[in-house]
């Protein structure tokens, strides 16, 4: 018996222990975050406001019952009255809950308003969702950015990297390309899905969008202070919902200016490099960056999938196969599996790069894919007129 309390004894201390370390680093906060944007201002004044009734509500309730048990109390010789249904406790009860509903609608309905009200915008980013990344259109500006999770926290938590998740900064809330934005800009988003639905939320903007497939949400921000701003997936969008966070780096007008011309130029490096032949060895190195910005979350960095839901890579007939069919893989998907297509996320030196790396690493290298040979595959279906 003594030797069973001080195993519970010994538990608890741990337990305890256990709590106040959580405590001590962890970044607590008693109220929401004020934001950065004229809207998460709004919505926190709304709050406040909110609070404030509601405390002062709680005051008045308790304050009245407390006092009323303290002051009529059976020991003090109070006799409970017997009148009942008066006409006036049952207007005050009934009008003053009424007016506050009413105080309260005016500030909530603007801030409603002021949410739906899109127009004036400078810029229009569309945002779409897959399972598990971002992707950020500029409309009219010709720049895209795809955005996943950061490779230092995606091998943090996977079970056998030996990494502590603690030392990885901003683990699970980092990712490999953030967008980039202006401050003090009406920006304008459209927000959508192209597999499941999603949630784009980034709380210092002080609003939460669905991404829904073949629906647009609008939203608008201006966010008026340079910094780094993180959200994450704010719907359970499946088995990796936890890993496709978001981050926002507000930066100057000029500086997004001189952003969006290096992203432009990047684009005619691009095609240029998807104009000539690649050798094996660019096409592996390639392939390997690709590989572990958009393959690691199913078929995990060493290939060996996911037991009953995505087969390893060594037992894939698909690496062993026609070098075509399996760009073709890649970029329709598999109907029927979990291999979903990435025609839209991908370009054509990218799906060459990674077929090169996959097959040299788990299956046959002895073909080459050029970006040229992709591109004829994505237009027409058949490398007949390629080789």
């Amino acid at each position: 018996m003594r030797g069973s309390i001080d195993r519970l004894f010994r538990g608890a201390v741990v337990l305890v222990t256990s709590l106040f370390s959580g405590l001590a680093s962890a970044d607590w906060a008693l109220n929401m975050t004020q934001g950065v944007t004229p809207y998460s201002q709004e919505v926190y004044s709304l709050h406040m406001i909110m609070l404030w009734i509601c405390v002062f509500i709680g005051i008045g309730v308790f304050g009245a019952m407390f006092y009323a048990i303290l002051r009529f109390r059976k020991s003090k010789g109070a006799v409970a009255d017997t009148w009942h249904e008066d006409a006036r406790v049952e207007v005050v009860w009934t009008l003053v809950p009424f007016l506050i509903l009413v105080a309260i609608a005016f500030p909530a309905t603007r801030a409603l308003i002021m949410m739906e009200d899109t127009s004036g915008s400078d810029l229009t980013i569309k945002v779409t969702g897959y399972q598990w990344k971002w992707s950020y259109d500029y409309v009219d500006e010709d720049v895209t950015v795809y955005s996943t999770l950061a490779a230092d926290s995606n091998t943090a938590r996977q079970l056998d990297s030996g990494i502590n998740p603690a030392d990885v900064p901003h683990y699970l809330l980092d990712v490999d390309h953030e967008i980039v934005v202006p401050t003090n800009t009406k920006i304008r988003f459209l927000t959508t899905a192209a597999d499941v639905i999603h949630a784009w939320w980034v709380p210092d903007l002080g609003w939460k969008r669905d991404a829904i497939p073949g629906y647009i949400n609008e939203s608008w921000a201006l966010i008026e202070e340079e910094g780094t701003y993180r959200g994450q997936c704010a719907e359970l969008c499946g088995k990796d919902h936890g890993f496709m966070p978001i981050v926002v780096r507000a930066v100057s007008p000029t500086a997004f200016e001189a952003w969006l011309t290096e992203q432009r130029e990047g684009k005619v490096a691009q095609r240029a490099a998807e104009a000539r032949d690649w050798n094996l060895a660019e096409l592996i190195q390639h392939g390997e960056q690709v590989y572990n910005d958009n393959c690691t979350s199913c078929h995990q960095s060493g290939g060996e999938g996911i037991p009953g839901m995505v087969p390893a890579l060594a037992a894939s007939d698909v690496l062993a196969g026609p070098v075509a069919a399996h760009a073709e893989v890649i970029l329709n998907g598999r109907a029927g599996t979990q291999m979903r297509g990435f025609a839209a996320d991908l370009s054509n030196a990218d799906v060459a790069a990674v077929v090169a790396y996959k097959r040299a690493k788990w299956g046959s290298a002895d073909a080459l894919l050029q970006p040229a040979e992709v591109a004829l595959l994505r237009n027409t279906g058949s490398l007949a007129d390629a080789r």
